[in-house]
């Protein structure tokens, strides 16, 4: 009778072991860093259609527009409380030249857009019509100024156009053509990528013609190019560097990282919509790898920066794959399936996860270019499953970061091992906790325990999912939407735990309140 006993309790103990396989742990108590609401970017460049056809039809367009900016796109995009857009670029930032972009516009210059399709930029979206579209989303802008080829002068004088409330020159230029009051532009990058189409310097010479400029650029908050995703030397040459200048801060507040996720590689990305797990997993895996890489680049940040006074800014990142057949190869357009916002799920995890060092970000891009939040096609739009997701992870702007931990199963094939499971929390102002889960098995539903540390008892709890039939699902113009958020029921709470059927290929996001 003792042994059968005993049997029994070691046979209720695997199988209670088996059946809480899958723990995501959240310490409520132990709030962390505040998730900036500006890590929740986006990226606006002259690239495609992302301008023109995307934002700007210009005012003579028979599609509904408030001078020449889409109504419809301004519309959708509010809903995602978009806190930043950066613009112009991107490589187009070091040919831009802003007074080309200023005044009359039929008498703006024509210029070619070089690195992107070779097509003629008529300019009539310059710093105006920019900043014009950020007071209608209500977001704040960033501009990044041409360092390549252009000179201290110009960039100094956009940003003084921009910003002083002073009598000079280009003040004067500004209320001449029609804005008598300067804009609250803080976020200015001094310059992009260059290391590559930003002038192919290395970080010794950057460092110092980031120094120049800095000096001469009167901005509120003055972001560095960083070097490619895995050059940390170029990292370690600019802190080492700068902080041999007296009372650094006042010149450098933050460095900017780039990571793009390429499911094959560079010289054949793969198709957008048709693809199979293989390239499923290899999006998921190297996405869960920029968190690593992120990590190498901080430990160096903090090595030279212990008080963490320059701000990490990943200002470009998201998914680039081939582009749509019949469309330019140099407009990057793409589609956008459950996949993409899988991805983005995962990269704004890894953000929030490390909100003490990384304090922006802005996923690349907006509108009709690579991970767009929307595409349109003459008088249609198509709010993508990344629109849907970044609308679901708006929760955590300017919320409290709170630990969080997944033990479980992992997701396995033939290319490598990688955990089934990516999780973020936080807590907001009015004490509402957020937990974003997002289970990146394509096959594998997961019964989940959801253990919030801290609390006794759940009382108010609501959540919401992402997920679709198929890994390739996508929202497409004229057809019923296929992935968006619906509600989420597959849960039972005890006491401060919830038993969760997480389904496979799916984000969910719970609400405790």
């Amino acid at each position: 009778m003792k042994y059968l006993y005993t049997s029994l309790t070691f046979l209720f103990f695997c199988v209670n072991i088996q059946a809480q396989e899958n723990i995501i742990t959240v310490k409520v108590n132990e709030p962390q860093d505040t998730i900036s609401k500006h890590i929740y970017g986006h990226f606006a460049e002259h690239l495609g259609r992302g301008i023109y056809d995307g934002f700007y039809v210009g005012k003579d367009s028979k599609i509904p527009n408030t001078n020449g900016i889409r109504t419809d796109v301004v519309e959708a995009l509010r809903e995602l409380q978009i806190p930043v857009l950066r613009w112009p670029g991107g490589c187009f930032a070091e040919q831009y030249q802003w007074r080309d972009g200023i005044g009359p516009v039929d008498e703006r210059p024509l210029v070619v857009n070089t690195f992107w399709g070779g097509v003629t930029e008529d300019n009539s979206f310059g710093t105006h019509e920019f900043l014009e579209l950020c007071e209608m989303l209500d977001t704040e802008p960033y501009i990044a100024v041409n360092i390549a080829s252009g000179t201290v002068k110009d960039a100094s004088q956009w940003i003084e156009y921009v910003t002083s409330d002073k009598d000079s020159e280009v003040t004067r230029l500004r209320k001449q053509n029609g804005r008598e009051e300067p804009w609250d532009v803080k976020f200015w990058g001094i310059g992009n990528e260059n290391w590559g189409c930003g002038g192919s310097m290395d970080a010794n010479y950057y460092t110092n013609v980031f120094k120049r400029y800095s000096t001469y650029c009167n901005a509120e908050y003055k972001i560095a190019s960083g070097g490619e995703w895995d050059d940390l030397d170029w990292t370690r040459t600019f802190m080492t560097k700068i902080k041999e200048v007296p009372n650094f801060i006042d010149i450098a507040h933050g460095m900017s990282y780039h990571y793009y996720t390429i499911a094959n590689d560079w010289a054949v990305k793969g198709s957008a919509t048709n693809f199979v797990e293989e390239e499923w997993f290899r999006s998921m895996d190297q996405t869960m790898k920029m968190e690593d890489n992120l990590k190498d680049h901080i430990a160096i940040m903090d090595e030279h920066d212990p008080d963490n006074k320059i701000a990490l800014i990943a200002d470009e990142w998201g998914t680039w794959y081939d582009v749509e057949e019949g469309t330019n190869p140099g407009f990057l357009y793409q589609q956008n399936t459950l996949r993409d916002a899988l991805v983005a799920a995962l990269g704004l995890n890894i953000f929030n996860n490390n909100a003490r060092r990384i304090k922006m970000a802005n996923i690349a891009q907006t509108v009709n270019v690579l991970q767009a939040m929307i595409l349109t096609k003459k008088e249609q739009m198509v709010k993508t499953p990344t629109f849907y997701l970044f609308k679901m992870y708006k929760e955590h702007q300017d919320a409290v970061q709170l630990p969080s931990d997944f033990q479980g199963k992992t997701y396995k094939t033939e290319q490598g091992e990688i955990p089934s499971v990516s999780v973020s929390a936080s807590k907001n102002g009015k004490g509402e906790i957020h937990i974003s889960i997002a289970n990146v098995h394509p096959r594998a539903d997961l019964k989940t325990t959801l253990d919030l540390q801290g609390l006794d008892k759940l009382n108010n709890v609501s959540a919401s999912i992402i997920s679709a039939d198929k890994m390739n699902s996508f929202n497409d113009f004229g057809k019923e939407e296929q992935v968006k958020i619906a509600s989420f029921d597959a849960f039972k709470k005890k006491k401060a735990k919830l038993e969760i059927e997480i389904p496979a290929k799916s984000v969910i996001q719970f609400k405790v309140q």
